[in-house]
Protein backbone atom coordinates (compact mmCIF):
# COMPACT_ATOMS: atom_id res chain seq x y z
CA UNK A 1 0.00 0.00 0.00
CA UNK A 2 1.96 2.87 -0.83
CA UNK A 3 2.18 6.00 -0.18
CA UNK A 4 -0.93 4.67 2.09
CA UNK A 5 -3.15 5.19 -0.20
CA UNK A 6 -6.15 3.20 0.60
CA UNK A 7 -6.72 1.18 3.87
CA UNK A 8 -5.86 -2.92 3.66
CA UNK A 9 -8.98 -5.06 2.65
CA UNK A 10 -10.02 -8.75 3.83
CA UNK A 11 -8.71 -9.36 0.19
CA UNK A 12 -5.43 -7.96 1.05
CA UNK A 13 -5.19 -9.69 4.33
CA UNK A 14 -5.68 -12.89 2.93
CA UNK A 15 -3.51 -12.47 0.03
CA UNK A 16 -0.92 -11.99 2.63
CA UNK A 17 -1.71 -14.60 5.16
CA UNK A 18 -1.97 -16.99 1.73
CA UNK A 19 -5.60 -18.30 3.14
CA UNK A 20 -8.79 -17.95 2.29
CA UNK A 21 -11.50 -15.15 2.19
CA UNK A 22 -13.42 -17.25 4.08
CA UNK A 23 -10.51 -18.45 6.53
CA UNK A 24 -9.87 -14.56 6.99
CA UNK A 25 -13.86 -13.73 8.13
CA UNK A 26 -13.64 -16.77 10.47
CA UNK A 27 -10.84 -14.85 11.96
CA UNK A 28 -12.73 -11.97 12.29
CA UNK A 29 -16.49 -13.79 13.31
CA UNK A 30 -15.82 -17.05 14.38
CA UNK A 31 -12.63 -17.42 15.67
CA UNK A 32 -13.36 -20.87 17.14
CA UNK A 33 -13.87 -22.54 13.57
CA UNK A 34 -10.37 -21.70 12.88
CA UNK A 35 -6.72 -23.34 14.27
CA UNK A 36 -4.51 -21.45 16.52
CA UNK A 37 -1.81 -21.46 14.04
CA UNK A 38 -3.69 -19.91 11.22
CA UNK A 39 -5.43 -17.40 13.50
CA UNK A 40 -1.78 -16.18 14.28
CA UNK A 41 -0.87 -15.79 10.89
CA UNK A 42 -3.91 -13.90 9.96
CA UNK A 43 -3.54 -11.81 12.94
CA UNK A 44 0.31 -11.57 11.92
CA UNK A 45 -0.69 -10.45 8.31
CA UNK A 46 -3.36 -7.93 9.69
CA UNK A 47 -0.80 -6.49 11.91
CA UNK A 48 2.04 -6.13 8.95
CA UNK A 49 -0.42 -4.25 6.56
CA UNK A 50 -2.29 -2.21 9.39
CA UNK A 51 -6.03 -3.76 9.14
CA UNK A 52 -8.49 -2.19 10.61
CA UNK A 53 -11.89 -4.00 10.71
CA UNK A 54 -14.77 -1.72 9.26
CA UNK A 55 -17.23 -2.32 12.21
CA UNK A 56 -19.87 0.01 11.24
CA UNK A 57 -19.78 -1.69 8.20
CA UNK A 58 -20.48 -5.19 9.40
CA UNK A 59 -23.08 -3.97 11.61
CA UNK A 60 -25.05 -2.71 8.70
CA UNK A 61 -24.96 -5.73 6.93
CA UNK A 62 -26.40 -7.33 9.86
CA UNK A 63 -29.32 -4.74 9.89
CA UNK A 64 -27.91 -3.59 13.47
CA UNK A 65 -25.86 -1.56 15.11
CA UNK A 66 -24.04 -1.90 18.87
CA UNK A 67 -25.32 1.82 18.97
CA UNK A 68 -27.94 3.26 21.19
CA UNK A 69 -28.71 7.22 20.94
CA UNK A 70 -30.21 9.55 23.11
CA UNK A 71 -31.48 12.89 21.67
CA UNK A 72 -31.84 15.09 24.60
CA UNK A 73 -33.48 18.21 24.71
CA UNK A 74 -31.19 20.65 26.42
CA UNK A 75 -27.16 19.59 26.92
CA UNK A 76 -27.54 22.92 29.36
CA UNK A 77 -29.55 21.65 31.73
CA UNK A 78 -27.88 19.26 34.58
CA UNK A 79 -31.06 17.16 34.89
CA UNK A 80 -30.89 15.61 31.27
CA UNK A 81 -27.27 14.81 31.70
CA UNK A 82 -27.92 13.05 35.08
CA UNK A 83 -30.85 11.19 32.39
CA UNK A 84 -28.20 10.30 30.16
CA UNK A 85 -25.72 9.04 33.07
CA UNK A 86 -28.42 6.46 33.59
CA UNK A 87 -29.48 5.43 30.40
CA UNK A 88 -25.25 5.12 29.91
CA UNK A 89 -25.20 2.53 32.69
CA UNK A 90 -27.60 0.45 31.15
CA UNK A 91 -25.87 0.75 27.82
CA UNK A 92 -22.96 -0.45 28.82
CA UNK A 93 -24.21 -3.67 31.14
CA UNK A 94 -25.41 -4.54 27.64
CA UNK A 95 -21.87 -3.87 25.91
CA UNK A 96 -23.61 -0.74 23.58
CA UNK A 97 -22.55 2.61 23.02
CA UNK A 98 -24.66 5.45 23.31
CA UNK A 99 -24.52 8.39 21.42
CA UNK A 100 -25.94 11.98 22.80
CA UNK A 101 -27.84 14.55 20.36
CA UNK A 102 -28.61 17.59 21.92
CA UNK A 103 -31.73 19.14 19.84
CA UNK A 104 -31.81 22.47 22.12
CA UNK A 105 -35.67 22.52 22.39
CA UNK A 106 -35.69 22.92 18.49
CA UNK A 107 -37.77 20.64 16.48
CA UNK A 108 -35.91 20.97 13.05
CA UNK A 109 -32.70 20.18 14.77
CA UNK A 110 -34.58 17.18 16.73
CA UNK A 111 -35.99 15.82 13.11
CA UNK A 112 -32.25 16.28 11.90
CA UNK A 113 -31.20 14.26 14.64
CA UNK A 114 -34.05 11.22 14.23
CA UNK A 115 -34.36 11.18 10.58
CA UNK A 116 -29.82 10.54 10.31
CA UNK A 117 -30.24 7.86 13.27
CA UNK A 118 -32.87 6.15 11.63
CA UNK A 119 -30.97 6.15 8.64
CA UNK A 120 -27.67 4.96 10.66
CA UNK A 121 -29.92 1.83 11.54
CA UNK A 122 -28.99 2.35 15.41
CA UNK A 123 -30.44 -0.22 17.86
CA UNK A 124 -33.15 2.10 19.28
CA UNK A 125 -33.16 5.85 20.13
CA UNK A 126 -34.62 7.59 23.16
CA UNK A 127 -36.00 10.97 23.02
CA UNK A 128 -37.28 13.91 25.06
CA UNK A 129 -39.28 15.31 22.46
CA UNK A 130 -40.27 19.05 21.53
CA UNK A 131 -43.61 17.27 20.88
CA UNK A 132 -43.93 14.13 21.78
CA UNK A 133 -47.00 13.96 19.12
CA UNK A 134 -44.56 14.73 16.46
CA UNK A 135 -45.64 12.83 12.92
CA UNK A 136 -41.93 12.18 12.80
CA UNK A 137 -41.96 9.81 15.73
CA UNK A 138 -44.44 7.91 14.71
CA UNK A 139 -42.53 7.05 11.09
CA UNK A 140 -39.29 6.72 12.64
CA UNK A 141 -40.93 3.93 14.92
CA UNK A 142 -42.21 1.85 12.09
CA UNK A 143 -38.49 0.66 11.57
CA UNK A 144 -36.90 2.01 14.39
CA UNK A 145 -37.59 0.93 18.44
CA UNK A 146 -38.46 4.54 19.93
CA UNK A 147 -38.89 5.46 23.86
CA UNK A 148 -40.08 8.71 24.97
CA UNK A 149 -38.17 10.42 27.99
CA UNK A 150 -39.30 12.54 30.47
CA UNK A 151 -43.05 13.05 28.37
CA UNK A 152 -45.98 11.08 28.32
CA UNK A 153 -48.79 10.34 25.43
CA UNK A 154 -52.19 9.61 25.69
CA UNK A 155 -51.68 6.44 23.46
CA UNK A 156 -49.54 3.34 23.88
CA UNK A 157 -47.74 3.01 20.74
CA UNK A 158 -44.76 4.32 22.02
CA UNK A 159 -42.91 2.92 25.67
CA UNK A 160 -41.95 5.97 28.46
CA UNK A 161 -40.82 7.12 31.38
CA UNK A 162 -41.36 10.05 33.34
CA UNK A 163 -42.67 11.75 36.29
CA UNK A 164 -45.81 12.84 37.40
CA UNK A 165 -45.57 16.32 36.32
CA UNK A 166 -49.01 17.34 37.91
CA UNK A 167 -48.38 15.57 41.23
CA UNK A 168 -45.10 17.73 41.29
CA UNK A 169 -46.35 20.76 40.88
CA UNK A 170 -49.17 20.21 43.41
CA UNK A 171 -46.31 19.36 45.78
CA UNK A 172 -44.71 22.21 45.58
CA UNK A 173 -47.77 24.99 45.90
CA UNK A 174 -49.10 22.52 48.71
CA UNK A 175 -45.39 23.00 50.61
CA UNK A 176 -45.68 27.11 49.93
CA UNK A 177 -49.07 27.17 50.80
CA UNK A 178 -48.27 25.19 54.12
CA UNK A 179 -45.87 27.81 54.97
CA UNK A 180 -48.39 30.42 54.99
CA UNK A 181 -48.29 31.87 51.51
CA UNK A 182 -51.46 32.98 49.99
CA UNK A 183 -49.98 34.98 46.79
CA UNK A 184 -47.50 32.88 44.84
CA UNK A 185 -46.24 32.96 41.23
CA UNK A 186 -45.14 30.36 38.91
CA UNK A 187 -42.52 30.88 36.72
CA UNK A 188 -41.65 28.84 33.62
CA UNK A 189 -42.16 28.84 30.23
CA UNK A 190 -42.56 28.01 27.14
CA UNK A 191 -46.16 26.85 27.52
CA UNK A 192 -45.81 24.56 24.50
CA UNK A 193 -43.49 22.24 26.59
CA UNK A 194 -45.25 19.61 28.17
CA UNK A 195 -43.79 19.75 32.00
CA UNK A 196 -44.64 23.27 31.80
CA UNK A 197 -48.08 22.89 31.28
CA UNK A 198 -48.36 20.17 33.53
CA UNK A 199 -47.01 21.41 36.36
CA UNK A 200 -48.78 24.57 36.02
CA UNK A 201 -51.79 22.52 36.48
CA UNK A 202 -50.65 20.83 39.62
CA UNK A 203 -49.72 24.35 41.23
CA UNK A 204 -53.20 25.45 40.38
CA UNK A 205 -54.76 22.47 41.54
CA UNK A 206 -53.39 23.12 45.01
CA UNK A 207 -54.62 26.68 44.64
CA UNK A 208 -58.36 25.66 44.34
CA UNK A 209 -57.79 22.50 47.02
CA UNK A 210 -56.60 25.15 49.77
CA UNK A 211 -59.55 27.19 48.67
CA UNK A 212 -57.30 30.37 47.72
CA UNK A 213 -58.70 32.89 44.92
CA UNK A 214 -58.37 32.53 41.48
CA UNK A 215 -55.71 34.90 41.45
CA UNK A 216 -53.64 33.71 43.60
CA UNK A 217 -50.98 31.78 41.39
CA UNK A 218 -49.86 34.41 39.14
CA UNK A 219 -48.21 32.89 36.18
CA UNK A 220 -44.66 34.72 35.17
CA UNK A 221 -43.99 33.05 31.40
CA UNK A 222 -40.89 32.72 30.06
CA UNK A 223 -38.52 32.34 26.81
CA UNK A 224 -36.46 29.37 28.02
CA UNK A 225 -35.88 27.04 30.90
CA UNK A 226 -32.34 28.24 31.70
CA UNK A 227 -30.49 30.14 34.46
CA UNK A 228 -30.67 33.58 32.48
CA UNK A 229 -34.98 33.25 32.06
CA UNK A 230 -34.79 32.92 35.62
CA UNK A 231 -33.23 36.22 36.60
CA UNK A 232 -34.98 38.11 33.44
CA UNK A 233 -38.15 36.65 35.73
CA UNK A 234 -37.21 37.90 39.09
CA UNK A 235 -36.48 40.94 37.49
CA UNK A 236 -40.52 41.45 36.85
CA UNK A 237 -41.66 39.82 39.94
CA UNK A 238 -39.83 42.61 42.13
CA UNK A 239 -40.78 45.30 39.72
CA UNK A 240 -44.53 44.26 40.68
CA UNK A 241 -45.89 46.78 43.42
CA UNK A 242 -45.29 45.77 46.97
CA UNK A 243 -48.95 45.13 47.84
CA UNK A 244 -49.42 42.78 45.08
CA UNK A 245 -45.89 41.21 44.71
CA UNK A 246 -46.14 37.41 45.20
CA UNK A 247 -44.17 36.76 48.62
CA UNK A 248 -43.52 32.85 47.24
CA UNK A 249 -42.38 31.55 43.73
CA UNK A 250 -42.69 28.54 41.85
CA UNK A 251 -40.09 27.46 39.11
CA UNK A 252 -40.59 25.27 36.37
CA UNK A 253 -37.11 23.94 37.02
CA UNK A 254 -34.07 24.06 39.22
CA UNK A 255 -31.92 26.31 36.47
CA UNK A 256 -35.01 28.78 36.45
CA UNK A 257 -35.18 28.85 40.16
CA UNK A 258 -31.62 29.50 40.64
CA UNK A 259 -31.70 32.84 38.58
CA UNK A 260 -34.27 33.68 39.66
CA UNK A 261 -32.81 33.51 43.43
CA UNK A 262 -29.92 35.20 42.40
CA UNK A 263 -31.67 37.80 40.98
CA UNK A 264 -33.46 38.20 44.77
CA UNK A 265 -30.81 38.53 46.29
CA UNK A 266 -28.69 40.96 44.09
CA UNK A 267 -31.64 43.64 44.92
CA UNK A 268 -30.85 43.01 48.37
CA UNK A 269 -33.64 41.20 49.48
CA UNK A 270 -33.41 37.84 51.07
CA UNK A 271 -34.76 34.13 50.28
CA UNK A 272 -36.94 33.33 52.27
CA UNK A 273 -37.56 36.21 54.23
CA UNK A 274 -38.98 38.34 51.55
CA UNK A 275 -39.53 35.66 48.55
CA UNK A 276 -39.92 31.50 49.45
CA UNK A 277 -38.64 30.20 46.05
CA UNK A 278 -39.13 26.33 45.40
CA UNK A 279 -37.98 24.34 42.07
CA UNK A 280 -38.02 21.21 40.34
CA UNK A 281 -35.71 18.67 39.10
CA UNK A 282 -33.25 18.53 42.43
CA UNK A 283 -30.16 18.66 40.00
CA UNK A 284 -27.23 18.41 42.44
CA UNK A 285 -26.42 22.60 41.95
CA UNK A 286 -30.22 22.24 44.05
CA UNK A 287 -28.64 21.74 47.66
CA UNK A 288 -25.52 23.54 46.88
CA UNK A 289 -26.86 26.90 46.37
CA UNK A 290 -26.12 29.76 48.70
CA UNK A 291 -29.49 29.57 49.69
CA UNK A 292 -29.95 25.99 49.38
CA UNK A 293 -33.06 25.33 47.05
CA UNK A 294 -36.24 23.30 47.95
CA UNK A 295 -36.82 21.45 45.20
CA UNK A 296 -39.15 18.64 43.83
CA UNK A 297 -37.00 16.00 43.15
CA UNK A 298 -37.11 13.43 39.98
CA UNK A 299 -35.14 10.01 40.46
CA UNK A 300 -33.19 11.33 36.86
CA UNK A 301 -31.28 8.49 36.55
CA UNK A 302 -33.34 5.68 37.69
CA UNK A 303 -35.45 7.87 35.10
CA UNK A 304 -33.37 6.97 32.04
CA UNK A 305 -32.12 3.57 33.58
CA UNK A 306 -35.38 2.75 33.08
CA UNK A 307 -35.85 3.99 29.64
CA UNK A 308 -33.06 2.23 28.26
CA UNK A 309 -34.05 -0.88 29.19
CA UNK A 310 -37.43 -1.15 27.96
CA UNK A 311 -35.81 0.26 24.85
CA UNK A 312 -33.57 -3.16 24.98
CA UNK A 313 -36.45 -4.90 25.70
CA UNK A 314 -38.55 -3.53 22.33
CA UNK A 315 -35.11 -3.82 20.39
CA UNK A 316 -34.54 -7.80 21.25
CA UNK A 317 -37.97 -8.86 22.46
CA UNK A 318 -40.09 -10.77 19.89
CA UNK A 319 -42.87 -10.39 22.61
CA UNK A 320 -42.62 -6.79 23.61
CA UNK A 321 -45.46 -4.98 24.60
CA UNK A 322 -45.08 -1.05 25.59
CA UNK A 323 -45.43 0.28 28.62
CA UNK A 324 -45.58 3.94 30.55
CA UNK A 325 -43.75 3.81 33.44
CA UNK A 326 -44.36 7.15 35.71
CA UNK A 327 -42.23 8.19 38.69
CA UNK A 328 -43.75 9.83 41.83
CA UNK A 329 -41.64 12.86 42.22
CA UNK A 330 -41.02 14.15 46.36
CA UNK A 331 -40.35 17.27 47.59
CA UNK A 332 -37.06 17.74 49.63
CA UNK A 333 -37.36 20.94 52.15
CA UNK A 334 -33.96 23.21 52.30
CA UNK A 335 -33.60 27.04 53.21
CA UNK A 336 -35.02 28.53 50.65
CA UNK A 337 -38.64 27.62 52.35
CA UNK A 338 -37.73 27.14 55.41
CA UNK A 339 -36.61 29.51 57.75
Amino acid sequence: MAGGARSASVVDVAAEAGVSLGTVSNVLNRPERVSDKTRFKVEQAMARLGFVRNESARQLRAGQSRLLAYVMLDVANPFFTDVAQGIDAAATEHELSLFLCNSANDAGREAAYLTHLSQQRVQGILVTPVDPYSPLLEEIVKHTPVVIVDRTRNDHRFCSAAADDVAGGRLAVEHLIDRGHTRIAYIGGPPSLGQVRERHEGALLACREAGLAEDALLHIGTDGLGFADGREAGERLIGIPAKRRPTAAFCANDLVALGLLQQVSLSGRTVPDDLAIVGFDDIDFAGAAAVPLTSVRQPRRELGRTAAEALLDEASNPDHEHRQVTFTPELVARRSTVT
